[in-house]
This record gives C-alpha cells, structure tokens and sequence, in this order.
C-alpha cells in the first residue's frame, strides 16, 4: 500500500461522502459555526483509518463515515458540556447585560444569497450580521437549501420539520432580509 493508494482512495471516499455527511452534520449539530470542524474531524479520521488498516479495510464508505460523523458529533458536544464546567461561558457586557459566548459564532455560509441580494460587501454584510442573529435552526436551514442545494423535503427530512415549517422558516427569512434591504 502506498500514500498514493490511500490518497487515491480517500478522496473517492470523500467524493462520494462528503455532500451527505455535511447535512447530516448540518441538521445534528447544535450551532452552524461548528459544522467545519467535525466534517473535517470525520474526515481525518477516515484518512487515519485507511493509512492504518490499508485501502481495502473500508467496504461501505457511506455507513462508515455517517457513524464516525456521528460519533464526533457526539464527542464533540460531550466536550463542549464538560468544558463549561471549568470556563464561564458568558460575559458581563459594559451595560450589565450577560452575552452567551456560544451564541456568537459567524455564520459561515456566505453562498447562501442568490445574486439579486448580492450589490456591494456592505449588503453582504448586512445580511449575513442579520442571519447571524438568527436562530440555529434558521441557521441550518439556510445553509442546506443555499450552500448544499438541497430541496425543502430533504432539508425537512434532514431536520426533522415538516415542509412546512422549512418553507415558512426560508421564506419568512427572504422577506425580513429584503425588508431590511429596501
């Protein structure tokens, strides 16, 4: 087995993988600023597997990296849970109010806008500091419907919503967004 065997197969592996382990990510994960960092953990860790056991040790790709998502996913906020035992996880502002420091994530998706929204950096910013302020699952469905293109039954499937709900969360969103806009 050579690095460029494992190389080569690993990137059929993520190929094949990684649109459907980024929603599964996206619909579990408890905020959107944490999506990047556990696909990327899952895929580290397929990587490992493949150097260590060889190439052909993988025989179903898809079941395994969904459960190593899953596992991540589930060692990944474990962490978080423990970890706010020993750091605050807010912070007196200067008013005296308190601001949840695991609400203050960015909000990655910037391909979510179509280009009707897109005029100049300041619009762009303006949005994406509107959809920061969003909930998360506001958040997620944003980021499936524009950034994986995913249709409104699949992100109601992915998110456990009726169609609904996803449409109403979508489109509510689209018109505060071009309220603020005009």
């Amino acid at each position: 087995m050579t690095g460029q065997d494992v190389t080569s197969r690993f990137n059929e592996i993520y190929d094949s993988t990684h649109k459907t382990v980024l929603a599964f990510v996206t619909a579990k994960c408890r905020n959107t600023a944490d999506i990047a960092d556990i696909v990327q953990d899952t895929y580290v860790e397929v990587y490992l597997i493949l150097r260590k056991r060889g190439t052909d040790y993988i025989k179903n790709a898809a079941t395994l990296t969904l459960r190593i998502a899953r596992q991540k996913l589930s060692r990944y906020y474990a962490l978080t849970e423990r970890m706010k035992m020993f750091v605050p996880m807010t912070v007196v502002n200067a008013d005296g109010g308190e601001t949840d420091l695991s609400e203050l994530s960015a909000f990655e998706a910037d391909s979510f806008l179509t280009e009707d929204f897109v005029v100049n950096k300041s619009v762009l910013d303006e949005v994406r500091e509107f959809v920061r302020g969003k909930p998360q699952d506001v958040k997620k469905v944003f980021y499936l419907f524009y950034d994986l293109e995913q249709t409104i039954p699949q992100i109601a499937k992915s998110l456990s919503m009726s169609e609904s709900n996803v449409k109403h969360k979508l489109y509510r969103t689209l018109k505060e967004i071009r309220e603020k806009l005009n």
